[in-house]
């Protein structure tokens, strides 16, 4: 049995907390709201492969336990089922069958019915792929070819039209290969899915008011001025996040003209703590060193706005899934790598940490400056424009 209780979530908790990933929070997120760890967050969401589970609720005809110890009083007063029934508004046969089921009078004891009704009230409905075990196999072997759930639903529906008995949607081959409790089909054949991600999340579960990819009053870097693109001014950036283990993770910012790297800590991905970390970091430039900053899609900077209004800098943003339109920063993270290995809890690194590696970085000598160093480099555009 699953032990919910484990990360010491209560059952308000619970609910708060499936209600937030419905509607799209990350588990980052969700960890900062509840004051938990994102490792207690993702392990309550993995018991179910991220699918929730409407929470138990007793039919509105069934009796209460108030009820039940209504009763359990009146038998020991010596009342009769039909009184008893009466004083609770019930039927007599009512009464009469929950004394009987429960050991009859001299044996009854309310707790002890009420606890045998929660149990017996259970009837999950069973797997369709596990009450078909052709239709199972036939499912499998879809999606060791690399066939996406939707596929083999549309394709199941297109040759068998007449067989409902052969048809399945492909939300339920979702649910049995993330809920694993099922037993229906093997975890291995997660693999092959596209995404390869280890738990569901609906598209129907994502927030409509901050949609993932996309960002609200994004300048797309098609509207960036010409002379950026050919490096010759300095003071235009390009950034991005790196991830850790532990959904750790830090920023990145290379300034194009120099190659010049800075590391910024970061307490979470959340555009929130993205925007202040980059805020604080323009802080510590000279004034006017940072004039524009190109970002991905990603959603850590959807508040965009917050961060232009606090520094002055215009934000542009490149189309979805380019990441060649921030070249510049991205073979910088491909050198960073060399100091923060993929697999490496980031949270573990101080600013001063990061400090040090970017150091590192920017005392480098690099072939595309010739090899100057980046700090070299940009010494020297500032001091043109002084």
């Amino acid at each position: 049995m699953a032990r919910l209780g484990r990360p010491g979530l209560s059952s308000a908790q619970r609910r708060e907390l499936w209600e937030r990933w419905r509607v799209g929070e990350s588990i980052s997120d969700i960890g900062r709201a509840l004051c938990k760890n994102p490792g207690s967050i993702h392990g309550v969401l993995a018991l179910s492969g991220g699918i929730y589970c409407a929470e138990r609720k007793r039919a509105s005809t069934a009796l209460t336990a108030d009820e039940r110890e209504s009763i359990s009083r009146g038998l020991a007063a010596g009342l009769s089922g039909r009184q008893i029934a009466k004083q609770l508004g019930r039927a007599p046969s009512t009464v009469s069958r929950e004394v009987a089921r429960n050991g009859g009078g001299t044996c009854y004891r309310a707790a002890k019915a009420d606890e045998r009704a929660w149990d017996q009230a259970r009837r999950p409905k069973p797997c369709v792929l596990a009450l078909n075990p052709e239709l199972a196999q036939l499912v499998a072997s879809k999606l060791a070819e690399q066939w996406s759930p939707q596929q083999i639903a549309g394709w199941l529906r297109r040759e068998h039209p007449h067989t409902a008995a052969m048809q399945v949607s492909h939300e339920t081959i979702y649910r049995s290969l993330f809920v694993q409790a099922r037993g229906v089909l093997k975890k291995e054949l997660m693999a092959h899915l596209r995404t390869r991600r280890s738990m569901r999340r609906a598209r129907a579960g994502l927030g409509k008011e901050a949609p993932r990819g996309q960002i609200t009053d994004a300048a797309s870097i098609r509207e960036r001025p010409a002379q950026i693109e050919d490096r010759a001014v300095s003071g235009h950036w390009e950034g991005d996040l790196v991830s850790g283990a532990k959904n750790s993770h830090i920023a990145t910012l290379v300034e194009r003209h120099s190659r010049f790297a800075l590391l910024v800590q970061v307490d979470g991905k959340d555009s929130g703590s993205v925007v202040r970390a980059l805020s604080r970091e323009v802080d510590r430039l000279p004034d006017g060193l940072m004039k524009t900053l190109t970002w991905d899609r990603g959603m850590e900077l959807a508040q965009h706005k917050v961060f232009s209004m606090a520094t002055d800098v215009d934000v542009f943003f490149c189309d979805p899934r380019s990441p060649w339109q921030r070249g510049t920063n991205e073979n910088t993270n491909g050198l960073i790598r060399q100091y923060l290995p993929k697999g490496m809890d980031l949270s573990t690194c101080s600013q001063d940490d990061l400090d040090q590696i970017a150091t590192r970085l920017n005392t480098r000598p690099r072939k595309t400056l010739g090899y100057e160093t980046p700090a070299s480099r940009l010494r020297q555009a500032v001091a043109a424009t002084d």
